[in-house]
């Protein structure tokens, strides 16, 4: 044990990876369905590591830092954007409004309280779940006029007070805004969201399928045709038509003739006879119901054995953008084409009718690679599966954001800057925009993304641990039944504040409200509660542009908080 405490001590750089390893480890134990998470595992084992007295450059952890915030503002950048357009005003108001209480309730809690700096900071960021505050604001006291010791201790005062308010911050929301927050917004939240989804082309009862799940079921299937329909010969371009006017697009893939080899691309003037085999692509639900007008299925396994293309694909056309789901039914240029999936941020969004294109929406697309190379080339850019990460990009925009983050105005004694962090969570928004423009440069694939997210967070958050590791017992013996109840009230109030702004004064929809709650919060477990909760995804409408915006400012709320203690 000696020799591996003293391997630890001469080479630090195993102690982070020792404590990424064990605090993912502790961060996944589910215990009635909730787990403390990876950030709070790490940052909990990251304290138990640094008892042993380990020093960490701090250059490792400004490092890490600076990867994460790009990395976010890179993600959140076309969404935040396209809610500063007159349709996002609202949404984009009441989640600064939101966000601005978060701010307010934490820093009234603190002064009540008696707390200093460290803990106010701690609290803002355990309390709202943004564990990106305690980078900020660590930057930030590090600028302050005070001695060298006093801002340390402020520094190792921020991870006690995280991890003491952080499960509440994050069960404690979830469960708020899922049981409570309907209760205080609808008598029948559920039934209303049903009606809202009805407006939006959704089913109207239970026993429809939806547009969702109908597209999720997307398949292929070989059909005889039988039908009396076919008793004069049809084309392709009438059978297609009588389809899709009796529900999605259904189109045809390939033919086999009664007497004649398979065509394989065939085009919407070819005859099809009685007793032909097709084979029909769509919506599974859509399927069964047109196999009444078509004729029955058969295993014609030859038949269905060709090569199709699934494809991400970015929405960067003007013509398109604003234009709804079902305006795209009978496109030309969307023709042998199904939609399967939708993303917009962060959140998965329900494919219902009404459902409208914005700039830098990811749609999941499957066809033949004719139809889909013609389908991408008019709404947007191909997101094709690569493992290449423009690294100058990310470089750069790193560079520039710390550089112009590190600008700073004093006003008296009070340093007024972003600090390097917030210069690059900003140049990351700037440089995730600039790419959903013009796709083709600046490409930083989904997997990347996760791994500068992740990795970036928690090494920073294991080197705060260790550091802060040898003071963390005492700080919590001092004030964590303080701050635990303090923490309950950080995080429900701004909730609150949020159910009756979106009820009273923005008048939005119950299911819009509880979403732009949890964006503006950026709890993605509590959308998942809503969502089950109102058994419907449309709160994910309201949720990326609220993310976005409140993932932003409670992210420079670091620096502010730390200003007004000070």
């Amino acid at each position: 044990m000696e020799w591996i405490i003293k391997t630890l001590q001469n080479a630090p750089e195993l102690a982070i990876f020792l404590t990424l390893a064990t605090g993912f480890a502790i961060g996944r134990i589910k215990i009635k369905g909730f787990s403390l998470g990876p950030v709070t595992g790490v940052l909990l084992m990251g304290v138990l590591v640094g008892q042993l007295n380990i020093v960490i450059s701090p250059t490792v952890k400004s490092t890490f830092f600076l990867i994460f915030l790009f990395a976010v503002g890179y993600s959140v950048g076309p969404q935040f954007v396209q809610g500063l357009k007159k349709e996002g005003l609202p949404q984009i108001a009441f989640a600064a409004i939101v966000c601005v209480a978060c701010l307010a309730v934490a820093w009234v809690a603190a002064l009540i309280a008696g707390f200093d700096i460290g803990n106010a900071a701690g609290l803002l960021a355990g309390a709202n779940t943004i564990s990106a505050v305690i980078g900020v604001a660590t930057d930030t006291i590090n600028q302050l006029s005070i001695d060298t010791a006093q801002k340390q201790q402020y520094i190792n005062q921020i991870p006690v007070a995280y991890a003491v308010t952080y499960i509440f911050g994050t069960a404690g929301t979830a469960w708020f805004l899922a049981s409570i927050g309907p209760k205080i917004l609808s008598k029948n939240i559920v039934q209303d969201t049903k009606d809202y989804e009805a407006t939006l082309g959704g089913a109207l009862n239970d026993n429809d399928a939806s547009m969702e799940d109908a597209y999720d079921g997307t398949t292929f299937r070989a059909i005889k045709v039988t039908s009396d329909y076919f008793d004069e010969p049809r084309t392709i371009g009438d059978v297609e038509k009588m389809l899709v006017n009796k529900d999605w697009p259904v189109y045809i893939e390939r033919i086999r003739p009664l007497n004649g080899d398979i065509i394989q691309e065939p085009t919407l003037d070819i005859i099809i006879n009685k007793g032909d085999h097709i084979v029909l692509n769509g919506p599974i639900e859509t399927l069964l119901i047109d196999e009444n007008f078509i004729g029955e299925e058969v295993a014609d396994t030859e038949l269905l054995d060709f090569r199709v293309e699934s494809l991400r694909v970015i929405v960067t056309n003007k013509k398109i953008i604003g234009k709804t789901l079902y305006s795209f039914k009978k496109h030309k240029e969307r023709h042998g084409v199904v939609l399967r999936k939708m993303h917009r941020g962060k959140a998965n969004i329900p494919l219902l009718k009404n459902i409208r294109f914005q700039r830098g929406d990811v749609l999941e697309v499957e066809g033949r690679k004719s139809d889909v190379d013609r389908f991408v080339k008019y709404i947007g850019y191909a997101e094709r599966p690569t493992n290449i990460t423009d690294l100058l990009y990310v470089g750069l925009g790193i560079f520039i954001g710390g550089i112009l983050g590190s600008l700073t105005v004093r006003a008296g004694n009070v340093p007024l800057s972003l600090s390097a962090s917030g210069g690059v969570l900003i140049m990351g928004i700037i440089f995730g925009w600039l790419r959903s423009r013009r796709p083709t440069f600046g490409a930083v694939p989904e997997p990347a993304i996760w791994l500068m997210n992740n990795l970036g967070l928690n090494v920073f958050i294991a080197v705060v641990g260790i550091s802060a590791g040898p003071d963390f017992i005492a700080g919590l013996k001092a004030s964590g039944v303080s701050l635990f109840i303090a923490g309950i009230f950080v995080s429900i109030v701004p909730m609150l504040i949020g159910l009756l702004l979106g009820k009273y004064v923005f008048k939005f929809h119950p299911a819009i409200t509880l979403g732009a709650c949890a964006g503006a919060r950026t709890t993605t477990a509590a959308l998942g509660a809503i969502q089950d909760s109102l058994k419907s995804k449309v709160p994910a409408l309201s949720y990326t542009t609220t993310y976005a915006v409140g993932n932003t400012l409670l992210i420079i709320w670091g620096v502010v908080i730390v200003l007004l203690m000070s």
